[in-house]
C-alpha cells in the first residue's frame, strides 16, 4: 500500500493557491473528502500546480467579466519588491523577477503582435480556432516538512589526488550526480575528472532524505560543499608547509588556494604544485583526508495551527507563454508554439536546466489536456497502461518550442548561487489551458468564459462547446 501523502499535497497546494498574486485580503481553507475511490500519491509539483490553478483561473474569469485582456489582470496583482511582498502565511516574498521575466518572454514571444495575428485568424476561420495564454509561476522551495531539510555527503580525498564523493541523494534520470561532480570539482578546485562518485549508500551518508520537492542539488550540493570546506581547513595548511619546504620560502596559509587542479601562494605565483602532489605529501604528512559533510537548511519554519511562518527556503519563478490550435468539432488540440522563461539562479549546468524545463512542461500537458483517469462502477481504473491512459508523446511537443533561463539572478545562501528547477515548470503548462480556453472563447467574441475542466480533453473540448453554445442563446 501506498503511503498517502494527501494532507501534505493539499497543504502545499494552499501554500500556493496565490500563486504569483500579492491578495491583500484572502483566506485559504482546504479540507480533505474520503471517497470511495483510493487516494492518489504525489507527482512532480506535489499539489502547488493544482493550487496555482486555483487563482489562475478566478484572473481568467476576472477577465472576462471585465472585458479585458487576462495579462492585464496578471500584471497588477503581481508581487513587487516593495510593500506589496508578503505571502498569506507571512513569509516575505524576495528575489521577485517576476516583471523582469514578463518584459523578456512578451518580447521573445512576440506576445501581442501574435495575440492580434490569432484574433484576425479566428474572425476567418469557422471551425478551426487558435488561442494564446501567458502564466506565470511563483514556487516555494523547501520541504514544508522541516526536518527533511537536511542532507549528508562523504568525501575522501586519496594520496594519488583522486577525489571520492558520496551524497544522500537519488539519480533517476534528472542529473544530479552530473551537478554533484560539478559542486564538488568547483568547490575544492580542481578538474572533474578527478571526480568519482559513488552510488548512494546509507552506509556512508546515513539517514537521508526523500529526493524531492527539488531539492537534491539544493541539500547535497551543500553537504558536499561543507564536506570539501572541511578538507580545505586541513589540507591548506598543509600544503603551505610543503610548499615552504619545496620552494624554500615563507608561505602563508592564508594565502593558499586550490584552482585549476594547482595549489598555489596567490601572493607569490610561481610557488605551485599539482594537486596531486600535495595530496601524496600531505598523507605523508598525516593528514586527515576524509570529511562527513552536513547540511541543514537554515530559517525554516512553519506553524500550522496558526498557519503562519516561512516554509520556503527562497522562491523560483517563471512565465510561459503557449499558442494553440482547437478544431472545434473534433476538440483535438495543436500546441503550436512555447516560450518559457526559468529563473534557475546561477545555473550550475545550463543543459541539464533547460532539459529539465522542457520535460516538467510537457509532463504538465499531460496534466492539463490528455491523462484523464477513468474508472468504473466499481471503482476499477480503465485507463491503466499507456494505450489507455495518454501521456505526451513526442508529437505533442511544439516545433516552435524555446526555453530559456533568466540570466543575471544569483540566487544567494544556495550552493553556487542556483536554483531548483525541477518541479517549478510544470504548472507553465497551464498556459496551454488557458490558451484552449481562449480559442474557445473566440466562438462566443470572448463575452463568455468557457467552462473547461482539466484535463482539456478531447471530449472535454467538445463539451465545452456545446454547453457555451447553449449560454450564447
Amino acid at each position: 500500500m501506498a503511503t498517502d501523502l494527501t494532507m501534505a499535497i493539499l497543504e502545499r497546494g494552499m501554500l500556493h493557491a496565490e500563486n504569483s498574486y500579492f491578495i491583500p485580503n484572502i483566506r485559504i481553507i482546504g479540507n480533505a473528502w474520503k471517497t470511495n475511490l483510493p487516494s492518489n500519491v504525489a507527482f512532480r509539483g506535489f499539489g502547488q500546480p493544482q493550487g496555482m490553478a486555483v487563482i489562475e483561473e478566478a484572473i481568467e474569469a476576472i477577465a472576462c467579466y471585465l472585458g479585458k485582456e487576462p495579462l492585464d489582470i496578471r500584471r497588477i496583482n503581481y508581487y513587487d519588491t516593495k510593500s506589496r511582498n508578503i505571502a498569506p502565511y507571512g513569509a516575505e516574498v524576495k528575489q521577485n523577477h517576476l516583471l523582469r521575466i514578463e518584459g523578456e518572454i512578451l518580447k521573445s514571444s512576440n506576445y501581442l503582435k501574435r495575440k492580434a495575428e490569432i484574433d484576425a485568424f479566428n474572425a476567418n476561420s469557422k471551425h478551426i480556432k487558435r488561442g494564446i495564454s501567458l502564466t506565470p509561476v511563483k514556487f516555494g522551495i523547501s520541504f514544508t516538512t522541516s526536518f527533511l531539510n537536511q542532507a549528508g555527503a562523504l568525501i575522501h580525498i586519496y594520496a594519488d589526488g583522486s577525489v571520492q564523493v558520496n551524497h544522500g541523494g537519488i539519480e533517476m534520470g534528472q542529473g544530479l550526480n552530473t551537478k554533484m561532480i560539478q559542486v564538488a570539482a568547483a568547490e575544492l578546485g580542481v578538474n572533474i575528472d578527478r571526480i568519482k562518485l559513488t552510488p548512494t549508500n546509507t552506509s556512508k551518508v546515513p539517514n537521508t532524505s526523500a529526493t524531492a520537492a527539488s531539492s537534491g542539488s539544493d541539500l547535497n550540493g551543500m553537504a558536499i560543499k561543507n564536506a570539501v570546506g572541511q578538507l580545505k581547513e586541513r589540507l591548506l595548511p598543509v600544503a603551505a608547509q610543503i610548499l615552504a619546504e619545496e620552494f624554500e620560502t615563507k608561505v602563508d596559509a592564508k594565502n593558499v588556494i586550490i584552482e585549476n587542479d594547482y595549489v598555489f601562494d596567490q601572493s607569490k605565483p610561481k610557488i605551485t604544485l599539482p594537486f596531486e602532489t600535495i595530496a601524496s605529501k600531505a598523507y605523508l604528512f598525516q593528514t586527515h583526508l576524509s570529511a562527513a559533510g552536513y547540511y541543514r537548511t537554515p530559517d525554516i519554519w512553519f506553524d500550522r495551527a496558526k498557519g503562519v511562518g516561512k516554509p520556503f527556503h527562497y522562491y523560483t519563478y517563471g512565465m510561459a507563454v503557449s499558442e494553440v490550435e482547437v478544431d472545434t468539432l473534433e476538440g483535438r488540440v495543436k500546441l503550436l508554439r512555447a516560450r518559457i522563461i526559468e529563473d534557475a539562479g546561477e545555473t550550475i549546468n545550463e543543459q541539464l536546466d533547460i532539459g529539465q524545463v522542457i520535460g516538467g512542461f510537457v509532463q504538465g500537458l499531460g496534466w492539463v489536456t490528455t491523462e484523464d483517469i477513468k474508472w468504473n462502477e466499481k471503482g476499477r481504473i480503465l485507463n491503466a497502461s499507456p494505450d489507455t491512459y495518454k501521456i505526451p508523446t513526442i508529437n505533442d511537443i511544439p516545433v516552435d518550442f524555446e526555453v530559456k533561463l533568466l540570466e543575471k539572478a544569483p540566487n544567494d545562501n544556495t550552493i553556487r548561487r542556483s536554483k531548483a528547477v525541477g518541479e517549478p515548470p510544470f504548472p507553465l503548462a497551464l498556459s496551454a489551458f488557458y490558451a484552449i480556453k481562449y480559442a474557445i472563447a473566440s466562438l462566443a467574441d470572448h463575452k463568455v468564459e468557457p467552462k473547461l475542466n482539466i484535463p482539456a480533453t478531447n471530449e472535454e473540448i467538445v463539451l465545452s462547446i456545446r454547453d457555451l453554445e447553449k449560454r450564447m442563446k
